[in-house]
């Protein structure tokens, strides 16, 4: 896919409030350790993840991104009036029905004819949503929308922490604790991307990208089964991260030929690269995999976690407050979602 009238006008993004070191978390692990004689320090040797953060318990996504999508539309400087659709993207909700972007919507104030919907897939469920936005305008039915997603990570981790203390009062061993490990590296976080037509704004010009499944692999990584998300509940995840890493990296490899045919760019294109943060082994083993520079990137994870849908705009929004981003320069967004999806897209930076 191509694009010729789509830029990313502004982004916008609020952090979390508490910060949790995985120390902290091995600490409230503690009989677990003690049961299989482990060492402490084993999430962050493995993940990378040194902290992530967390929401004030009790914070529904939708009141952290309507800060997010009001940020960005200050920075944007479009009028609300012009903004056709928003679209949330997280997988986290407030509620099954309505849809959260219609909390979200109905205190931003926008127009009567917006298009307002939910778009969940995994962590893929942000760059899905540009896509979409962007097509409404490559297509005329509106000339600007807003992608948000906000992730409360807090409630997996702690049930997932109560799940494994749990077990070690029973039969455990170190093999049946992998499922759950990835839970323990997800943090929390908000972000909001306005979309406009490019005759609207100086902004980062979308230039297209492309997108690839391999849904065979879909049961590498899920949840316990909907019981209507109800605010609250205690969620639980299994993740064969091996499997997840093999095969994920398989189809990051064919997305990014595909996206390199699509634009005519080659490996040595990109100026700068965002991809999804999931943990620092697994960014090393994908860069190796796509032989791309990790100079290139900007890693959020040590210190924010797996985010989900929220990582990889997040991560570039700080790297454009940190003035990393220079215009002109070409930036490939990677995107990967369990499912297994794939989305890369890539910008020419304003």
């Amino acid at each position: 896919m191509r694009y010729s009238q789509v830029s990313l006008a502004a982004l916008g993004y609020e952090l979390p409030p508490r910060v949790v070191s995985s120390a902290a978390l091995e600490d409230r692990l503690a009989p677990l350790y003690a049961k299989l004689q482990m060492q402490g320090g084993r999430i962050e040797l493995i993940s990378g993840v040194k902290e992530r953060r967390f929401w004030e318990p009790g914070t529904r996504p939708s009141t952290k991104s309507v800060l997010s999508v009001e940020k960005a539309i200050e920075r944007s400087g479009i009028a609300r009036e012009k903004i056709g659709a928003l679209v949330h993207t997280s997988v986290c909700r407030d509620y099954l029905e309505p849809a959260t972007a219609s909390v979200v919507a109905g205190q931003i104030g926008l127009p009567k004819s917006a298009m307002v919907f939910d778009i969940s897939n995994a962590c893929l469920g942000f760059m899905n949503g540009l896509v979409v936005v962007a097509n409404m305008i490559e297509l005329g039915q509106i000339e600007a929308g807003v992608v948000v997603s906000t992730e409360a990570g807090e409630a997996l981790v702690d049930s997932t922490v109560e799940h494994l203390v749990e077990k070690s009062k029973n039969g455990v061993s170190r093999r049946s604790l992998k499922p759950s490990f990835a839970s323990l590296t997800i943090g929390s976080g908000s972000v909001a991307a306005v979309v406009t037509r490019s005759d609207l704004t100086s902004g980062s010009r979308l230039l297209g990208g492309t997108c690839k499944q391999a849904t065979e692999h879909h049961d590498l990584c899920r949840s316990a089964p909907d019981q209507g998300f109800a605010f609250g509940a205690s969620p639980l995840m299994e993740t064969s991260a091996e499997n997840v890493l093999q095969y994920g990296c398989d189809l990051a490899r064919e997305t990014w030929q595909s996206f390199k045919d699509e634009l005519d760019w080659t490996n040595d294109t990109p100026d700068q690269i965002v991809c999804h943060q999931v943990g620092s082994s697994y960014r090393r083993t994908l860069f190796n995999a796509l032989e791309l520079d990790t100079k290139k990137d900007h890693p959020t994870v040590e210190y924010l976690g797996n985010i989900g849908s929220v990582s990889l705009p997040i991560s570039l929004a700080l790297a454009d407050d940190a003035n990393k981003l220079a215009s002109g320069d070409k930036v490939a967004l990677l995107g990967i979602g369990s499912g297994l999806n794939c989305v890369m897209l890539g910008l020419e930076w304003a």
